[in-house]
């Protein structure tokens, strides 16, 4: 592997009013290497990458890139791009209402001779980038057509095109199935070869040591160290993130698997079902128990939640809740009865990226008592310091917008607006994708504290061992179906073969 420096960040600084998001932040990438960067939630790595990509303008430090002696100072992405570097960010950032093509050429279409874009060229160049990537896409479709886990197969396709000194991948793989994971790592090993510098963020421990060269780990915005990969074993990889030695998981299987189940119901459906997106299914839930619901993308786990919760209203069935049936034709009944429902999707589903931390925190119980029935401002912000200290988010204020967290606390801002409400049932979907290994633990131990004091909850997860961590048992899905129910002697084998229905060669997502 060649050894030279293509790119060197040092002693960056970056602050926002009341935090310092970056100090003596420090990264050297080379050619022909991939280079994960590792952190919690909150340390520094998004804004590491778009001070680096001239998202934002930096506090202090220096970037010096391969062919220029000079301090580089990026004041836009399009600069950045120009100086080879390229990044990916975790949420597509590319125009669903443009077509696949227009896409990949935004800001560099083919023009003909007076001047016009050459749409048969950019189609027929398009065409070419699909295949070499193998993927069957129709280029003339419009983008927002086809899935997320696709449009971020376009977004890197599109990076690639540009022929980038530094490729940035932010969460790339948190979209992707295993099979997809696979691709994208043929691909990056294949630009490793050809001499790209790649910069991956994930929190797959597992994906980095399967890829990365080298590892650099930052701590509440500041440079822990660099390490090489196979040098470093993993329990100090979390140790050098958390500063911390990390909480034995073992100790949470065995709090969780100890917690005797009440006899008590609280869900009980029959027969719901929401025309072309879930069959006909039975769930129940007791008091205090937590279930799982594991499956391949797409199989229906979070169609099945929805229908519960009336985000799909369901055509079919009936639903009891606490032994009393309960017709739920919109959310606000399901929130009224006293349900939380925490989406997979919070930038679009979940968080209100406009408004505050506190008013986010108080937006459902101010739904569920209604608006001739303000909170006063004393109330709401007694309400959001307590979450916040409850669920230790890293905010500067009450006040602060909640689109300056990180992932992890925006998640936490969530589970905090439901958590606020009391809820008998909590719905969690995918509440740990995307943050890193030590919130993802502290997530866990807060689904079972609240299990501990009588709160039903479904917990959705792709990763199958932090549910056998914390449910009692699992609803397996299949093909838009609950196909079985697992709940003695649980493993993750025996989950990952229900899910396969028998078939080896099905990939576990």
């Amino acid at each position: 592997m060649a050894e030279k420096v293509i790119l060197s960040l040092r002693d960056m600084d970056k602050r926002f009013p009341g935090v310092v998001a970056l100090a003596g932040a420090q990264l050297t990438l080379r050619k022909g290497e991939i280079h994960a960067l590792m952190g919690e939630n909150g340390a520094g790595k998004s804004t590491l990458i778009k001070c680096l990509t001239g998202v934002y303008e930096r506090d202090g430090g220096e970037i010096y890139i391969e062919g220029n002696e000079k301090n580089l100072f990026l004041h836009s992405t399009q600069q950045a791009q120009d100086m080879g570097i390229v990044s990916v960010y975790q949420e597509v950032n590319l125009c669903p209402n443009l077509s696949v093509a227009e896409n990949l050429f935004i800001g560099r279409e083919p023009k003909t001779k007076l001047g016009f874009v050459d749409w048969k060229k950019m189609n027929r160049m398009s065409e070419k980038i699909m295949n070499e990537h193998r993927l069957e896409i129709d280029v003339v479709k419009e983008l927002g057509s086809y899935s997320l886990a696709i449009q971020q197969l376009i977004a890197i396709a599109r990076a690639v095109d540009i022929k980038a000194k530094v490729l940035i991948l932010d969460e790339p793989t948190s979209s992707l199935d295993e099979k997809e994971v696979e691709e994208l790592f043929k691909l990056m090993n294949k630009l490793k070869s050809e001499g790209v510098a790649i910069l991956f963020v994930t929190h797959f421990l597992e994906q980095v040591y399967e890829v990365a060269d080298r590892i650099t780990v930052l701590r509440n915005g500041a440079f822990v160290g660099e390490y090489r990969t196979a040098e470093l074993p993993r329990v100090k990889l979390v140790a050098a993130m958390l500063g911390k030695d990390l909480d034995d998981l073992a100790t949470i299987k065995k709090h969780g698997s100890a917690k005797d189940i009440s006899d008590k119901v609280v869900i009980d459906a029959h027969g719901l079902s929401h025309s072309g997106k879930i069959y006909p299914f039975d769930f129940n839930i007791h008091e205090g128990e937590v279930v799982g619901i594991a499956g391949l993308l797409g199989s229906g786990r979070s169609e099945m939640v929805r229908c519960i919760y009336g985000a799909d209203r369901s055509q079919t069935g009936k639903l009891k809740f606490k032994g009393k049936e309960l017709k739920i034709r919109a959310p606000i009944d399901a929130i009224k009865a006293g349900m939380g429902y925490l989406p997979d999707d919070r930038k679009n589903d979940g968080l209100i990226s406009e408004l505050s931390v506190r008013e986010n925190i108080i937006l459902a119980l101010q739904t569920r008592n209604g608006f001739f029935k303000m909170l006063s401002r004393e109330k709401q912000d007694k309400l959001a310091k307590e979450f916040i200290e409850l669920l230790s988010i890293k905010t500067a204020s009450t006040e602060t917008m909640v689109s300056q967290l990180s992932g992890g606390n925006q998640q936490k801002v969530i589970l905090a607006r439901w958590i606020c409400t009391k809820p008998d049932f909590l719905i969690l979907d995918e509440p740990t994708r995307g943050i890193d290994v030590g919130t993802k633990t502290e997530f866990q131990k807060l689904i079972l504290e609240f299990a501990d004091e009588g709160m039903s909850i479904v917990f959705i997860s792709s990763e199958i061992e932090e549910m056998l961590r914390t449910c009692s048992r699992m609803c397996i899905m299949r093909d838009r179906q609950k196909v079985s129910e697992i709940s003695d002697l649980m493993t993750q084998e025996k989950v990952m073969d229900e899910i396969a229905g028998g078939e080896s060669d099905v990939e576990i997502n």
